[in-house]
């Protein structure tokens, strides 16, 4: 495994989504066991950079790493995610947004404590609140920089605007969005000012929520609490059209003699050296298979092929997602 450095912070090239664990997908939380296993073995292979947030479960996700991560918080950096759920009163998951000062003290505490640390590595406002200046939300992380209760400061899907505002607050050491071969959204605005601020770029969705494998050939398994069912892209005619796309994964790596997961993640990579991608899984063998992405090598003919890939049919999100997302 090789290692980069986001801002002033070394993580693993590849790491690791623990959401898909406890939250998200048809049968998360279904092997505890199992999780637990796979985060234990994607630190045998030199991931250090695990992601998780409180709203996964909620609360379950963070839980599950805190027991994983006892006695091997050291190898980790730990990154967590604040502002998706309200403990002002609406209740325990509710998808609220709220990065008030207030409410950021109150979510720092619970996740130190379920995480079962004194510090965070890298906290993430979870997405921006229009509600919440972002120079008072990043403010009051740099306060909780200087108790050392977080190493580093993160902002998830903002815009550039919001990226430019909270840097000149407090340095930020991470952006994460979903990107991948299917979702390019980032590359126009995002990317270009995170290299100017020196800022790192953490890709969540680096395989396009499963589809890029080509493992997904059917919708019919999904239920409702899976984040595909009724995702637009996994839908009607948007679905037949982005096989397409899989189909051409799958080409370059039978050429490659990789699996596409490895393929996905080796066109990301290939990106840049500021870029770690934090694939998802609850499964040994799928860690053990991203992880050897770092090593796979693809031609310059392979890459452009890839990159001339068409852009996906349908939304990222249902119209209530998309919401919360700042571009």
């Amino acid at each position: 495994m090789r290692y980069i450095k986001l801002r002033d912070l070394d993580v693993s090239r590849i790491g690791l989504g623990a959401m898909g664990m406890s939250h998200g997908y048809t049968d998360s939380g279904t092997d505890e066991a199992e999780s637990l296993r796979t985060l234990h073995r994607a630190l045998d292979l030199g991931v250090t950079l695990i992601d998780t947030a409180e709203i996964y479960g909620p609360y379950a996700n963070e839980e599950l790493l805190g027991r994983a991560l006892k006695g091997r918080r050291d190898q980790v950096v730990l990154a967590t995610k604040f502002g998706l759920v309200s403990h002002g009163g609406a209740g325990a998951g509710a998808w609220t947004l709220d990065s008030s000062p207030a409410n950021i003290r109150t979510a720092v505490e619970g996740s130190l404590e379920r995480l079962g640390t004194d510090h965070i590595d890298l906290y993430y406002q979870h997405r921006v609140d229009p509600e919440t200046p972002i120079e008072e939300t990043v403010g009051a992380l740099a306060e909780l920089v200087a108790e050392g209760k977080v190493r580093a400061i993160g902002l998830s899907e903002a815009g550039p605007d919001t990226i430019r505002r909270a840097h000149a607050v407090h340095p930020v050491t991470a952006v994460q969005s979903e990107y991948s071969l299917w979702t390019r959204d980032p590359e126009a605005r995002v990317l270009p000012l995170l290299r100017e601020l020196n800022i790192g770029f953490v890709p969540f969705g680096p395989l396009g929520r499963g589809f890029l494998t080509g493992t997904v050939r059917s919708t019919d398994g999904f239920t409702e609490g899976d984040f595909r069912h009724g995702n637009p892209r996994f839908t009607g005619e948007n679905f037949r059209r982005n096989l397409r796309i899989a189909d051409e994964v799958q080409a370059v790596a039978a050429e490659a003699e990789a699996t596409p997961a490895q393929v996905a993640l080796a066109w990301l990579l290939a990106q840049g050296d500021d870029i770690a991608p934090i694939p998802g899984t609850k499964r040994v063998h799928r860690v053990e298979e991203n992880t050897a992405a770092d090593a796979v090598q693809l031609t310059a003919e392979q890459r452009d092929r890839l990159t001339g890939l068409p852009p996906a049919a349908g939304a990222t999100h249902t119209e209530a997602g998309l919401h919360l997302l700042e571009r």
